[in-house]
């Protein structure tokens, strides 16, 4: 086998990758062939396949801290394969070693050695048909794959230089998708698994995971898979400090590592991270940019306070009905508030306070029990804070989503165990805030926790949380407020990865 230099490669899997076939859609292919193969698929095994009538074997040799790998060619010989190369075939296989006659194996001798009949490795026919194209300096292809009777799209890149591959990557709009092998890819395929896709917010308070996924043919609705928070207070001491503490930023690398691998372990075509006030106003927001991607492998996308809005409201358009009449949308985090003003699901304007649970906290200790006088003096506070929101016509609705609100919620109904159904569309009006801001300023942390429905962690800021949520509705002039248990997490997972529909 001639030489061949080992490249660093990237793939993907989805049944529709519409930014990158913007990108292919605007080249011109440096050349197309269709043609079949067929794959051997062992649990942990290689790259082995029979093209064009040769034994083809890769090995992983290396992973980078990008997820990029490096595949070595080991083996490309015609049949019969002597004892050598079934040896390396059954070795990557996972699979015994093999008697092999004089005059070697035919295809037919290798898969009764490989025991494809019992428990062996799957025999997969592939048709492909694969366009290769130049995309920022890279080699890359997209490429229609069925098998066992499934279709798919494969878009792969590689490249002897990691940072080729990288900028190919991001030129495709799919920084974001993980790298899927080829027989991990098939697997998927042939399995009818269905496309999952995963969003983490990593929020002033609390980091955020929502997986959901499409159903085996790729189309929509979205079912949630996993839609869980830590609590890790990412901006404790943020305000005080200017700066994200060691060990907050330690929390949060913790539980964003935890929730990628959890993610991964579910099959998930993609993972989108993004950070939101707690790291946009922190004076070291590369130091936590930097942690994060070596703890996870992701990059940290630290989204505007103006998109994090758009993407609440689209969240919420799309979870809750809102009719033709105004709507504010907000959203209440640790570090911040987003307001997003529209009239169905269109969105007039929109915009970021620095007003967050985590800051007027720390500002007038609500951690503890405190007097009326205090809680006065921080609505007093939050208010000033909030005139952006003075003068404006009351709207026909107003929708909340974030941890404060949920919690109210759950509290409300006094659910031991959070439902996202019950919780999804709850009305909270004053009464209702007035008597739970009462109930947490009389205790403090520990004694909130014992409260049923308050998650545990978030004991320390409700309160606050409670009175921001108060002061807006007292601001907008309305009476009530609609809980939307969705939130930017699902705006994100709309727009990068689809709304869901067919």
């Amino acid at each position: 086998m001639a030489e061949v230099v080992p490249r660093w490669e990237w793939r993907t899997f989805a049944g529709a990758l519409p930014r990158a076939d913007e990108v292919f859609d605007a080249l011109t292919p440096v050349s197309v062939e269709e043609g079949d193969e067929v794959y051997l698929l062992a649990p942990d095994g290689d790259n082995v396949k029979v093209r064009g009538g040769l034994m083809d074997v890769k090995v992983l040799r290396e992973t980078d801290a990008a997820g990029l790998q490096r595949w070595e060619p080991i083996l490309k010989a015609g049949f019969p394969l002597d004892a050598e190369a079934v040896g390396t075939v059954l070795h990557s296989l996972r699979r015994p070693a093999a008697v092999v006659p004089p005059d070697g194996l035919d295809f037919d001798g290798l898969l009764d050695a490989a025991g494809t009949a019992g428990d062996g490795p799957r025999v997969v026919r592939v048709h492909k048909r694969r366009a290769r194209y130049t995309v920022a300096g890279c080699p890359a292809e997209r490429t229609v794959v069925e098998a066992g009777g499934q279709r798919t799209t494969t878009i792969a890149a590689e490249s002897i230089r990691p940072a080729d591959v990288l900028a190919a990557i991001d030129a495709m709009g799919l920084r974001d998708y993980c790298n899927l092998d080829v027989p991990v890819g098939l697997r998927l395929l042939v399995d009818r698994v269905p496309e999952r896709y995963a969003v983490i917010d990593a929020g002033t308070n609390s980091i955020k995971l929502h997986i959901a996924e499409l159903d085996a043919d790729g189309h929509g609705p979205w079912r949630t898979v996993v839609d869980r928070a830590a609590v890790t207070r990412l901006g404790e001491g943020l305000d005080a400090t200017g700066v994200i503490g060691a060990e907050p930023l330690e929390r949060t690398a913790q539980a964003i590592s935890a929730m990628v691998d959890e993610a991964r372990g579910l099959d998930a075509r993609a993972i989108a991270l993004v950070a939101t006030a707690g790291v946009r106003m922190a004076g070291n927001r590369s130091e936590v940019v930097e942690t994060v991607r070596a703890r996870s492998g992701l990059s940290l996308d630290v989204i505007s306070g103006e998109d994090e809005g758009r993407l609440a409201y689209l969240a919420v358009a799309t979870g809750v009905g809102l009719g033709d009449g105004t709507i504010v949308a907000f959203d209440t985090g640790g570090g911040s508030s987003q307001f997003t003003f529209g009239h169905g699901s269109d969105v007039d304007e929109r915009f970021s306070v620095n007003v967050g649970a985590v800051r007027f906290t720390e500002q007038f200790g609500l951690v503890k029990a405190v007097s009326r006088d205090v809680v006065a003096e921080a609505r007093a506070t939050i208010a000033a804070a909030l005139a952006r929101l003075d003068e404006r016509p009351r709207p026909d609705g107003v929708v909340a989503m974030g941890g404060a609100v949920t919690n109210l919620a759950a509290v409300k109904h006094g659910l031991a165990t959070y439902d996202p159904d019950v919780v999804q569309g709850t009305v909270l009006d004053r009464a209702e805030i007035d008597r739970q801001i009462e109930q947490y300023r009389t205790r403090d942390a520990d004694g909130r926790r014992e409260i049923v429905g308050l998650q545990p962690a978030r004991a320390e800021v409700i309160l606050a949380g409670a009175c921001i949520v108060r002061t807006i509705i007292d601001k907008l002039g309305c009476d009530s407020v609609t809980v939307s248990d969705r939130g930017l997490r699902h705006g994100v997972l709309i727009e990068r990865f689809g709304s869901g529909t067919s």
